[in-house]
Order: C-alpha cells, then sequence, then structure tokens
C-alpha cells in the first residue's frame, strides 16, 4: 500500500499518515489510531523509499564508476563499502561505461532519489568544452556534496581523492633505467584523460633527466583497454623491433601487453623488461616476476568515503584534496636475463 492508499483508507489526509509513519508533528490520538488500525489491517510496512521521499534525506550514497569489471574499480568499491557499512549508509552503484551521456543521466537519477552524496570517477577527460560545460551545469543542479575520485579533471570546485599518476610514471621508467635498460617505450592510456597525460609526462621526465631519447615507434597507445593494448604490440612484435623495455600505464594495458607477448612466445624479465602501473593479482599468479608501481585501490575507496562524510559533516570546510602514494614493487621483470 502507498501512503494515498492509506489515506483514503483510514479517512484522513496524507500528511497526517506521514506524520504518524515519521512520527514527527501532532497527530491526535484517534487519527493515530486509525491509521494503525489500516497498516494492521493489511499488514503494511513503510518501504525506505516511502520514508526517504517523506523526509527528503536518505542514509544512501551514490557511487558512479566508469568500468565496474575492473579490478581496479572493484578494490576501490571493497574500501567505499567498508566505511558505508560502518556508518549504517547504503549505495547505490552507477556503471557509465565510460559514456558521458550515461553520466549525465545518472547524475541526475540519483538527485532524484535524494542520497546524501556522491562519489564520482569521471566517465571522460572532458577537455571538450561542450561536454564539460554539460557536466559543470550537472553539478551545478545538484543539492548535495560530490567527491572526485581518480581520474582528476580541470575542475576545482570539489574535493577528490586521487593518485601520484607522474610519480607513478616517473618511478616506473626510472626503475627501467636503473635496471639498465636505455631504449624504453610506453603503452600509453587514454590520453584524453589527465591521468593518461601525467603518467606520459612522468615518462618523458625521466628519460629526459637520464639523457635518454624516446623513439617514437615504441611510444603506443592502448587507450587503456585490453584489446586496443594487445593490437598494438602484437603489431610492433610483427615489425622484428622491439626495445629493451616497457612501460604499460594501468592494469589493462599490462594485460593486452602479455597477451601479445605469450601469443609469441616471449617472456618479461627474459625477452624484454616491464615495469606496469597498478599491481595485479591474476598477473601475479601467472607471472611472480612481474614489477610494478602500485597503490592501495581499497585505502582510495575508504579515503573517498572518509572526505563525503566530512563534506557532509561540515558543509563549510576547506576544500579537501588527498593523494594515495605509488609504491614501488620491483620483482624482477624490470630487467632482461
Amino acid at each position: 500500500m502507498t501512503i494515498k492508499e492509506i489515506a483514503r483508507e483510514a479517512g484522513i489526509s496524507k500528511s497526517t499518515v506521514s506524520r504518524v509513519l515519521n512520527n514527527h508533528g501532532y497527530v491526535s490520538a484517534e487519527a493515530r489510531k486509525k491509521v494503525e488500525k489500516v497498516i494492521a489491517r493489511n499488514v503494511w510496512t513503510p518501504s525506505a523509499a516511502a520514508v526517504t521521499l517523506s523526509k527528503k534525506e536518505g542514509q544512501t550514497i551514490g557511487v558512479v564508476i566508469p568500468e565496474i569489471d575492473n579490478e581496479f574499480y572493484g578494490e576501490v568499491l571493497k574500501g567505499i563499502t567498508r566505511v558505508a557499512d560502518s556508518l549504517g549508509l547504503s549505495i547505490i552503484y552507477c556503471d557509465t561505461q565510460n559514456d558521458g551521456a550515461k553520466e549525465l543521466r545518472y547524475l541526475a537519477a540519483l538527485s532524484q532519489q535524494y542520497v546524501r552524496g556522491i562519489i564520482m570517477a569521471p566517465a571522460l577527460g572532458y577537455t571538450d568544452p561542450e561536454d564539460f560545460s554539460r557536466l559543470k551545469e550537472a553539478l551545478g543542479r545538484l543539492s548535495m556534496p560530490v567527491v572526485i575520485l581518480d581520474r582528476d579533471f580541470d575542475y576545482d570546485q570539489l574535493d577528490g581523492v586521487f593518485y601520484q599518476n607522474f610519480e607513478s610514471g616517473y618511478l616506473a621508467t626510472k626503475a627501467l633505467i636503473e635496471a639498465g635498460n636505455r631504449t624504453i617505450g610506453i603503452l600509453q592510456g587514454d590520453m584524453e584523460l589527465k591521468i593518461a597525460r601525467e603518467r606520459y609526462r612522468g615518462y618523458e621526465e625521466a628519460m629526459r633527466e637520464n639523457g635518454l631519447e624516446i623513439d617514437r615507434r615504441f611510444v603506443l597507445n592502448g587507450r587503456f583497454k585490453v584489446e586496443t593494448s594487445y593490437a598494438v604490440v602484437r603489431d610492433m612484435i610483427a615489425s622484428g623491433c622491439l626495445p629493451e623495455g616497457f612501460v604499460t600505464c594501468n592494469n589493462r594495458s599490462t594485460i593486452g601487453f602479455l597477451k601479445a607477448l605469450t601469443e609469441r612466445g616471449l617472456r618479461i624479465g627474459h625477452d624484454i623488461a616491464l615495469v606496469g602501473i597498478d599491481d595485479i593479482a591474476v598477473v601475479n599468479s601467472l607471472c611472480p616476476n612481474y614489477s610494478c608501481i602500485a597503490r592501495d585501490n581499497a585505502q582510495m575507496g575508504v579515503l573517498a568515503m572518509e572526505t563525503l562524510v566530512n563534506r557532509l559533516a561540515e558543509p563549510d570546510q576547506p576544500k579537501s584534496i588527498r593523494v594515495v602514494p605509488a609504491k614501488v614493487c620491483m620483482r624482477g621483470s624490470e630487467k632482461r636475463e
């Protein structure tokens, strides 16, 4: 039954029913008994949505992510859920699939659900002025706080939790150089995203500092996708020309890189050196020598939730930017046998 149906059966107004259900505001003893009789007769209990709508404030957090099937975001969600569970909060997950139009629809839908706040990893890099303008308008219409997660972009009005992207590219390249490699390639991510540009900038800086030239034949764009990364690396191998070492710019780039190598019977740490950005559980199982620049993914989720909760508690506090550090994990693939 809906509140409207209870009101009709009890012969009283919807607002009176709402006051009874929420135990808020004056209600006569007679009206309360009428509502209680209807509820008992129909074994009715108010749904969470009904209570939320009546209070205009719920205990739900919205989480908008671009790739729910990406191991990285799965681990981030564990951290978010850990904090949410400890506070008795529910979570609505939205997967944009890197689609900006879907992202705008989800933001509007979450607003209508009266969520308390939103954690959002943007679908796009928002370098296009029209896309950026639409996102700004959508964010401006929201009446709840938003925390940006992982994918930084040029918008300085929101709290955020990010990774050391420049440092990860720099440290990965430096590790390869220190292991004796001199020709070093990079498997870039989606260069529309600031995180990809920053990781490439770190690679460039490490090469420049060590007086090494960048061979453009070995600067490949895998767009942070497994199949795209696989295809460009496969073509490089087919050309018969390989660098001594390679940096792969995220977990999916690394998987595509390894798929192409395995297909041709090549091994990391033997035929070619590799340092990836992101630790990957399945790769560690198959390639124990896999070297990487890691981060605590679950901790990113914890920090995002803590930042959102702090903003809810103190809406006027200064903007908060928190950064998860890069961690060097060398296991052997940074050098060649």
